[in-house]
């Protein structure tokens, strides 16, 4: 059988493919030679940059395509519901990721509270700004987690060294399971927003998510809350957000990820008191190695005729 990687994956998982006897083939080819080159493949595995839209579902359908993989746990790039149809399954790497997802989550708390960036260029620029860098402690904050999934468990966990109270939002997970992770069920969104010192975003953007902060969330946080979003773009409405930052109505931000990306004429780059990374969350070597692996893994149960342990769209079949 004969699997094709579109977009560059860790060595070791290509490895793990090859060893169970698979013959594999590693080219970053645009959606054009796809369409055309799909139909040659039983297995598709990508990242975020290919874009598996419908007409790549359906031609592979036609000959041999069996399973498509994601290496990391956003599957926005994959027309989930073609594949349904047409009895293709798609997995993907949940787990990869989260620790530094949830490390880059706390990065951003920390550089934004003790105004590291700035620190770091008045340095390099050969001021000493000492006076101008009082910062506050993460010690006895209230972190509040929209979504409470994995990466947003681990955060939690990390941020209790800090003797940081958490609270959560997150319709899906209950009370008792929330309670095991130290984690504090908030039912209303607000009150959460109303209370939090930081916010972390730790959900997919979908319809239901899509800008679930906006201009009026915003406004109903403290004046010295901190927004962090290592998530997804979409689920923050940017221009609210710098407005929120421009007049002073929340402290700062910590923003990864973007509605278009690059955002190379988002208002936020004008902005001092917002730290910008380009989408880094899971860019770590051994986050790569993990989500690749692992997605490999699924792949692999999916030819060998086996059920996947993270099937993404086994309820549309």
């Amino acid at each position: 059988m004969k699997v094709l990687i579109t977009d560059k994956m860790a060595d070791e998982a290509i490895q793990l493919l090859k060893d169970a006897g698979y013959d594999v083939t590693f080219d970053e080819m645009d959606g054009d030679t796809l369409l055309k080159e799909i139909t040659k493949y039983d297995a598709l595995m990508v990242r975020g940059r290919t874009k598996v839209i419908k007409e790549i579902v359906k031609a592979g359908a036609k000959e041999k395509l069996k399973v498509i993989g994601r290496a990391g746990i956003g599957v926005d790039n994959v027309d989930l519901e073609t594949a349904a149809k047409e009895g293709i399954k798609v997995v993907n790497a949940p787990t990869g990721a989260t620790p530094s997802v949830a490390e880059l989550a706390i990065a951003h708390m920390l550089s934004l509270s003790r105004h590291l960036t700035k620190a770091d260029s008045t340095m390099k620029s050969g001021e000493w700004a000492k006076k101008q860098l009082k910062g506050n402690e993460l010690y006895g904050k209230i972190l509040g987690l929209i979504g409470c999934g994995n990466i947003g468990k681990l955060t939690a966990k990390y941020v209790q060294v800090f003797n940081m109270s958490v609270i959560g939002y997150d319709p899906f997970i209950s009370k008792e399971d929330m309670r095991k992770d130290g984690i504090k069920k908030i039912e209303d969104l607000e009150e959460l927003i109303k209370t939090a010192d930081f916010i972390s975003l730790h959900l997919p953007h979908i319809p239901e998510t899509h800008h679930i902060v906006n201009k009026e969330m915003l406004s109903k946080m403290k004046p010295s809350t901190y927004l962090i979003n290592c998530a997804r773009g979409g689920t923050v409405d940017e221009k609210a957000l710098y407005d929120a930052l421009k007049n002073g109505e929340i402290a700062g931000a910590g923003i990864d990820v973007f509605e278009n990306e690059p955002p190379k004429d988002s208002p936020l780059l004008k902005l001092d008191n917002v730290i910008l990374t380009p989408h880094i969350g899971a860019n770590t070597k051994e986050g790569q190695i993990r989500a690749g692996t692992v997605c490999a893994e699924q792949i692999i149960k999916v030819l060998k005729g086996e059920t996947p342990d993270f099937w993404v769209n086994k309820h549309l079949m």
